[in-house]
């Protein structure tokens, strides 16, 4: 049993080698001295070699733990920049929606402000002889007018997309005291007859 204890010991002095090559003179001499001691109490080597065991179990099962740590850690990076890249091109699509929206009702805000197209109708307030205020015209949108036949100058006002509306207004210009005010439609920007339009009018 001694033989087997001092076996033991030298193959653990053997075993390192490398580390004993390192000691100083004094360390190589304490370990010789440990190494006696170890063979003369067996059952202390026993525990020593036991708990060796017992750590470098326990050192291998951290590193599995750590590199299954690792790999969690990984999928979750490749998982955050995965989810970063979706969030980058929903920004970018949001963005361009709201460019597209933008440019939409910026669009739709001059189309509806083209009176020159469609069906329109203005309140005409009468129609005068030796009055030229087409001067007025250019820097007024909603005050209008245009010559007849017979040399009269017929005025406008408003501008409406709306036939009832236009009613609306016409009523207050009478009731202001403009009871010639009758309403007028024009069609791309040709004066028409009320019936070729009438069909088109939106009641409400």
């Amino acid at each position: 049993m001694k033989t087997k204890v001092i076996i033991i010991c030298l193959a653990l002095i053997f075993s390192g080698m490398q580390v004993f090559a390192q000691l100083s003179k004094q360390e190589k001499k304490e370990w010789k001295k440990k190494a006696k001691e170890y063979s003369k109490n067996p059952q202390e080597l026993k525990s020593f070699t036991e708990a060796k065991q017992t750590t470098e179990s326990d050192n291998a099962s951290l590193k599995n733990q750590v590199t299954a740590l690792n790999k969690q850690v990984s999928d979750k990076n490749a998982r955050i920049a995965e989810l970063e890249d979706q969030l980058s091109r929903s920004r970018n699509e949001t963005a361009a929606a709201k460019a597209q929206l933008a440019e939409y009702v910026e669009t739709s805000s001059k189309s509806s402000m083209d009176f020159s197209r469609g069906v329109v109708f203005k309140v005409q307030i009468g129609a005068f002889k030796n009055k030229d205020l087409s001067k007025y015209f250019d820097n007024n949108p909603n005050f209008g007018g245009e010559a007849t036949e017979k040399g009269e100058q017929r005025f406008t006002i408003g501008i409406f997309r709306d036939y009832w509306e236009a009613d609306k207004f016409k009523k207050y210009m009478r009731e202001m005291g403009v009871k010639d005010a009758w309403i007028v439609p024009y069609k791309d920007g040709v004066r028409v007859e009320i019936k070729d339009v009438l069909e088109g009018v939106t009641i409400k």
